[in-house]
């Protein structure tokens, strides 16, 4: 958690582990997008549902555009990321195994919130629909654990590729990263008031989504109330 009127970290643990990213990349993608061409009408529909919806079409779309591994690769050195990294060489199209750090992330919030194509995307992470374009729930975590005012983006991997239960829309490098493969993904990522708040988490195997969403919403929860 990063304190924005103090200007520091005031809670962190294991900040640069890394994780595979999921859907939370779609804020570098967005960016790196932004920052490099004048956006149409289409494009801003479509860069609005990746990051209010979490559309993985939309992600695709934008990924392919950008050149992949580039988009990363560009980021990393406008963003001075030290733990992200592009996916895999024998998986380029997996945007969403790009490896990060809750470190980076928090970075990355740092980035936007001073970037000339922030105002946008920021726009886009305060109107956060509660059912991801998929039909899982996305208001596990921040939405959630604390009140507004927030801007959040989620992320999810590992949980199949329809959800249990459909979400009803009710709001309540030199080196080789760890991706976690084979255990599910949960991250909740976001402004809330002065703090950028980031938690990035490692389930067990096997657990279900709705198990996942009740401990990293409690975790949350925690997390800021200890700060």
């Amino acid at each position: 958690m990063f304190d924005r009127k103090v200007g520091r970290i005031v809670l962190a643990r294991q900040a640069r582990r890394t994780f595979r990213s999921a859907s939370v990349v779609k804020i570098l993608i967005a960016l790196d997008y932004l920052e490099r061409h004048r956006a149409s009408a289409a494009d801003r529909v479509l860069l609005a549902s990746m990051l209010r919806s979490s559309d993985d079409q939309a992600a695709t779309e934008f990924w392919r555009r950008g050149g992949q591994a580039q988009i990363i690769e560009r980021m990393v050195r406008k963003a001075g990321l030290a733990e992200t990294a592009p996916p895999p060489a024998e998986k380029p199209g997996f945007w969403g195994y790009t490896a990060l750090s809750a470190g980076d992330v928090v970075k990355t919030y740092r980035y936007l919130l001073e970037a000339k194509a922030g105002d946008f995307v920021m726009e886009q992470l305060r109107k956060a629909t509660p059912c991801g374009k998929d039909g899982f729930d996305q208001t596990f975590g921040i939405p959630r654990a604390l009140k507004r005012p927030w801007a959040v983006k989620q992320g999810w991997s590992g949980f199949g590729d329809v959800p249990a239960e459909r979400c009803r829309g009710v709001r309540p490098a030199a080196w080789a990263p760890d991706l976690g493969i084979g255990r599910p993904v949960l991250h909740t990522t976001g402004v809330v008031g002065d703090k950028i708040v980031v938690v990035l988490t490692l389930q067990p195997a096997g657990s279900s989504f709705g198990a996942a969403s009740a401990r990293i919403t409690a975790l949350t929860r925690d997390v800021y109330r200890a700060s």
